[in-house]
């Protein structure tokens, strides 16, 4: 594996790869890699000639009174964990690197980047759209692979690449569980073990609002009356929306600890 921290040795690096017209997988990261992480860039590795992974956590992603300071970040672990998958390319830029003096250009997603995440934490898929873009024209992918815990991250990035037509094929990837059910995140490691225990209550009202929803019941009242039930954590939503097909998507807060999921939805009845 190869660790590139500039953007002038990440072409220089990928120029045989261009030349040849090999596929490449492009795996964007924010770091703190767990399998969900490694998921994806084994499905990168099985499907493309040259894998690239690219760590950097976006400050343009959070807002003022979030969490950039304390992102968990351990860039020698996540080399190894890399190497260990057979990525061929990992890009660790640092800010300057992808917002260099004078940058002042900004990819701004439509109406589906202005509900739930978006209206929680505005400008947020701004960011997420900027450092993408800048990402798929610096490597130029083939495919980039997302995992479907962000699901309205997914559905963000797939129309934008529609709409602006872009030459990558955005693949989704289900999302990576423990076992006793919580969607990985690198956030998961600021849950005390009592807060862990609150949060699996998410996981589990989402799979009772699917269950309502296959039944012909309300899902939203299902996975949120599970919810309120529980005094450790607060809901920021519980809401329908359609995120690369119809989805019942939560986000919650337990501790200081912001935790997102969702769970695709069946036919009803």
């Amino acid at each position: 594996m190869k660790l590139v921290r500039t953007v002038a040795d990440l072409r220089a690096t990928l120029s045989g790869a261009w030349d040849r017209g090999d596929t490449i997988g492009l795996v964007p990261t924010m770091g703190a890699f767990h399998d969900g992480h490694l998921a994806l860039m084994g499905a990168a590795r099985e499907e493309c000639d040259l894998v690239v992974v690219s760590l950097f956590v976006n400050p343009s992603q959070f807002g003022p009174s979030e969490d950039l300071a304390r992102y968990p970040r351990d860039e020698a672990r996540d080399a190894a964990l890399a190497d260990l998958e057979q990525v061929d390319v990992l890009f660790v830029p640092v800010a300057g690197e992808i917002y260099p003096a004078g940058f002042d250009t900004w990819v701004e997603p439509g109406e589906l980047g202005l509900i739930l995440e978006g209206a929680i934490r505005p400008g947020h898929f701004r960011g997420v759209a900027t450092i993408c873009t800048k990402l798929f024209s610096l490597v130029r992918p083939t495919r980039a692979y997302f995992g479907r815990k962000d699901a309205q991250q997914l559905a963000v990035l797939k129309q934008l690449v529609g709409d602006l037509a872009l030459p990558v094929e955005i693949r989704g990837c289900p999302t990576v569980r423990d076992a006793d059910g919580l969607a990985l995140s690198s956030r998961n490691v600021f849950l005390s073990p009592e807060e862990r225990v609150v949060a699996l209550n998410l996981p589990r009202a989402l799979q009772a609002g699917a269950a309502a929803h296959a039944a012909g019941a309300d899902a939203i009242a299902a996975a949120r009356s599970l919810l309120d039930a529980e005094r450790g954590l607060r809901v920021d939503y519980v809401a329908l929306a359609d995120l690369d097909g119809p989805t019942l998507a939560a986000a919650v807060q337990v501790g200081d600890t912001r935790l997102l999921d969702n769970v695709l939805l069946g036919r009803r009845g």
